[in-house]
């Protein structure tokens, strides 16, 4: 997606991933998450999802794949993603916040937000929520358009066949359905808790024997 000396290498976009307007991920009602948030146990210590906030994009016998929203890239802004893309303009007239989405495939980028805004190249989650692997948004929220809400994020986290359901029967996560302030607000230092509280769950009283990820 990107190219920068020093720390940062390399970020592709993700590749291209199509899908109609009306053609959703499984979720609840089937029996999986897409569309739901997941929030880490305390008893959760990998250094990648302690205290966590993900939302489920995609969940399926096949699998799932989350974006982490809690987490902010340090040292990189909107402005510098822009510059090393060739974008314009610089500034910008809008900017999004940038994320580290989780451990895998790092050099790809992904921009979560409301389905208001919507392309040949987004990925449904919801009625309310789609997934965008292209420079095409980031071109319309420079530019003072794009989604009402959105954020990017740097890689993502993901399970195999059957991996979260054990994981959650482990314990190691609760679900919640997400609202706004959860994925976009800007206290992300809180949102574990703020998730947490949606639930009326204290993490205090919260088993420390609970199961691993």
């Amino acid at each position: 997606m990107l190219a920068r000396s020093g720390r940062h290498r390399h970020l592709p976009l993700m590749a291209r991933r199509t899908r109609t307007a009306t053609a959703f991920p499984p979720g609840p009602d089937d029996g999986y998450l897409a569309g739901q948030m997941l929030i880490a146990m305390p008893s959760l210590q990998n250094p990648s999802f302690a205290r966590t906030v993900i939302c489920l994009c995609a969940h399926s016998s096949e699998g799932a794949m989350g974006i982490v929203v809690n987490k902010p890239i340090d040292g990189l802004s909107f402005d510098e993603l822009l510059k090393q893309l060739n974008l314009s303009p610089v500034p910008p007239q809008r900017r999004i916040r940038m994320f580290q989405g989780g451990p895998v495939e790092a050099g790809r980028g992904f921009v979560l937000h409301t389905a208001d805004w919507f392309s040949d190249q987004s990925l449904p989650v919801t009625e309310d929520l789609s997934l965008t692997a292209s420079v095409d948004i980031l071109k319309a929220i420079a530019s003072g358009g794009g989604p009402r809400q959105g954020l990017l994020a740097l890689g993502y986290a993901g399970w195999g066949p059957g991996q979260l359901e054990d994981e959650i029967q482990a314990n190691a996560w609760l679900s919640v359905t997400p609202d706004e302030a959860l994925l976009f607000g800007e206290s992300d230092d809180r949102k574990w808790l703020a998730a947490m509280a949606k639930l009326k769950v204290n993490p205090s009283l919260l088993s420390g024997a609970a199961g691993h990820a």
